[in-house]
């Protein structure tokens, strides 16, 4: 599954913190605050999505979207410590 995170983090320990973390899963950064991976399973972006959570406040912004998912494009945002899901269906 291909899995892109955009990032608007709120200072620069976040942005460090965030930017390990996705290196060490396996992401590549492709533009500044813009990561991609083309080969991260369901179970692996769960524990991305818990590890994120601890690294971030409720002033960061993080956008996720994987495709295909169940042949949709899912669109997972983080604002204000909270996960919300958009599912894309054709």
């Amino acid at each position: 599954m291909f899995v892109s995170v955009c990032t608007d983090l709120a200072n620069a320990d976040h942005e460090e913190a965030v930017s390990s973390l996705l290196i060490q899963y396996g992401f590549v950064r492709v533009q500044k605050n813009l990561y991609e991976h083309t080969g991260l399973n369901e179970t692996a972006l769960k524990r991305l999505k818990y590890d994120m959570d601890k690294n971030t406040d409720s002033y960061d912004v993080m956008r996720i979207y994987q495709y295909p998912f169940e042949g949709t494009l899912v669109i997972t945002a983080l604002k204000g410590k909270k996960w919300r899901k958009l599912v894309a269906r054709a």
